[in-house]
């Protein structure tokens, strides 16, 4: 399974979610942040779920002092694209207009919404506009 490929579970991204916020941090600081004062299981938790998230090249560690230090290796942005992807591809057959439909009909959009999906709309269009055969 490709990097691409990789999931994570919300146990995961609660971690991730905190080292996008919080920048790279040890692992006592991160499970008491996530955790709270969870003590010595809330830390063992922490350890193992970092572990996996650094085989699935999520998580980078940094050995070089005596106290390991987490840095997020993966872009928030790049993980929100993998997930909605795959919700796009199991659920609307790889098209993304079911998925925008029922978000922005469920919810509804702000004007501000509105006026940002119009400008990434027309950036959209003028770059295939300037590209030969588009």
């Amino acid at each position: 399974m490709g990097r691409d490929d990789v999931d994570v579970t919300d146990a995961e991204l609660a971690l991730l979610t905190a080292l996008w916020d919080d920048g790279p941090v040890p692992i006592r600081r991160l499970a008491e942040g996530v955790y709270g004062d969870g003590g010595p299981s809330a830390y063992a938790t922490v350890q193992k779920l970092l572990e996996r998230l650094e085989r699935k090249g999520c998580v980078a560690r940094d050995r070089t002092g005596s106290v390991h230090v987490f840095a997020a290796a993966v872009d928030r942005g790049e993980l929100i694209g993998r997930r909605l992807r795959a919700v796009a591809d199991s659920l609307c057959g790889g098209s993304f207009t079911p998925l925008l439909t029922h978000l922005v009909e469920g919810r509804g959009l702000s004007a501000k919404d509105r006026d940002e999906l119009r400008s990434l709309i027309d950036r959209l269009d003028r770059g295939k506009q300037r590209r030969p055969g588009a």
